[in-house]
């Protein structure tokens, strides 16, 4: 059991784990909740929403990518972030039997 050196995971609950991880700070929470709202958004953008400096919203950003919770394209100067749609997809599944779990 555990992830291997490459980030995958062996078991559902391994999965579980990654993506609860990455879900628990707010600020990363208020992040994936920004972005279920929207197709996409800048990281320039998010600089602007969030009262955070911007080396502190990079290492959520990079936390969330990490899990594939999210994904991130280069659009220079800026990077655009939008939600994994199916790791995303694969996170509600997992928690929803995590908690109807007895």
């Amino acid at each position: 059991m555990g992830c291997k050196k490459n980030n995958t995971c062996d078991t559902l609950d391994d999965k579980t784990a990654r993506y609860a991880k990455a879900l628990g700070h707010p600020v990363r929470v208020y992040i994936v909740r920004l972005l279920s709202n929207r197709s996409c958004c800048y990281s320039g953008d998010l600089s602007e929403v969030l009262p955070i400096a911007k080396s502190t919203l990079s290492q959520h950003l990079k936390e969330l990518k990490k899990s594939g919770l999210i994904q991130g394209t280069f659009e220079l100067p800026k990077i655009k972030y939008c939600l994994n749609k199916d790791n995303w997809n694969e996170a509600k599944k997992l928690f929803n039997v995590l908690f109807e779990t007895e």
